[in-house]
């Protein structure tokens, strides 16, 4: 079932309102679709966040639009106050079902592999991969196993692409994650301890022809 969002059209777009809005507890919002005019609207920001949080960044909502049919719609980007964080603007665009859009979706990492099992050290270095699906075959997160990844070992886009109802558009190549060797923790130790194994310097007794 499609989660519903409700919002209230907004016609008044000077700044002063703007203002007012988000003293209420709300935030502006545009809906964007192709060959249609952007509609401009205001939805209750608390409601946007449990709804996006609930059901995840790529769902398709049901926006209802007061007075309005309700629009299928995906949230394309939102923006963040930089010094308190909270959400101040949304952008949304229709979505056709039968039609596919890009997206980016997190990668969840399953399993504890045996390279750190045996004492490696686990590298992440992708934690999203763009996607291309129709908007309800996209995946909430792409669950990738490292149970038998052993040390030295790593896993590539290109191992995530078989047997999937979307297209994985990041290169094949593209390192996902590496299981590196045990690093030492204390380098100061180990070189105390060769210093240890070291043969001591000898030092040559005076003959007995040397003056003292």
């Amino acid at each position: 079932m499609t989660a519903t969002i409700k919002a209230n059209e907004r016609k008044d777009l000077r700044r002063s309102h703007t203002r007012e809005l988000r003293k209420n507890g709300a935030i502006p919002a545009v809906v964007y679709g192709k060959d249609k005019e952007p509609v401009t609207v205001s939805i209750d920001t608390l409601e946007l966040i449990k709804t996006v949080r609930e059901e995840g960044r790529n769902s398709v909502f049901s926006l209802e639009v007061q007075g309005n049919e309700p629009l299928d719609v995906m949230l394309y980007d939102y923006q963040s106050d930089p010094l308190k964080d909270d959400v101040i603007h949304a952008d949304f665009y229709l979505v056709d079902k039968s039609s596919v859009v890009d997206v980016e979706v997190s990668i969840n990492l399953e399993g504890e592999s045996e390279g750190v099992r045996d004492g490696g050290v686990l590298q992440q270095t992708l934690h999203e991969l763009h996607v291309r699906a129709k908007p309800n075959e996209i995946p909430e997160a792409i669950n990738v196993d490292i149970t038998n990844v052993k040390i030295g070992e790593g896993i590539v886009v290109g191992d995530l692409k078989e047997g999937r109802n979307y297209e994985i558009l990041s290169d094949d190549e593209t390192t996902i994650v590496t299981i590196l060797p045990p690093q030492n923790d204390n380098p100061e130790s180990e070189e105390s301890a060769e210093e240890e194994q070291a043969e001591p310097e000898v030092i040559n007794e005076k003959s007995d022809n040397e003056e003292e």
